[in-house]
């Protein structure tokens, strides 16, 4: 996951620099004011998404498979200790049942 995330940072990162390069060479439009630096925000953002999900692919399925597995994980050990709950109630409800 860990990975991913790196990944898409540097994606973003790319195209910032490639935005900021275009927008003050003047090849791409400025923003208006003082938003340029937003504007240079913005659309490295729009640029780095659709990039990011085409080039990301094998890696993000590779990290939604590990977080699969670690929600399947927990959700054992939950269920385990809900056993392990229920058995000690069902002793305990016995041992009461016994002896009055």
């Amino acid at each position: 996951m860990l990975r991913y995330t790196l990944m898409r940072l540097g994606i973003f990162v790319g195209c910032l620099v490639v935005v900021w390069g275009l927008v003050y060479s003047g090849i791409a439009p400025r923003g208006l004011g003082d938003s340029n630096g937003m504007w240079i925000v913005l659309l490295a953002l729009l640029l780095s998404a659709p990039i990011s999900f085409v080039v990301l692919r094998k890696e993000r399925d590779r990290a939604s498979i590990q977080i699969v597995q670690k929600v399947d994980r927990v959700k054992s050990n939950l269920e385990a200790n809900r056993s392990q709950e229920d058995d000690a109630v069902d002793e305990v409800t016995r041992a009461r049942g016994q002896t009055s």
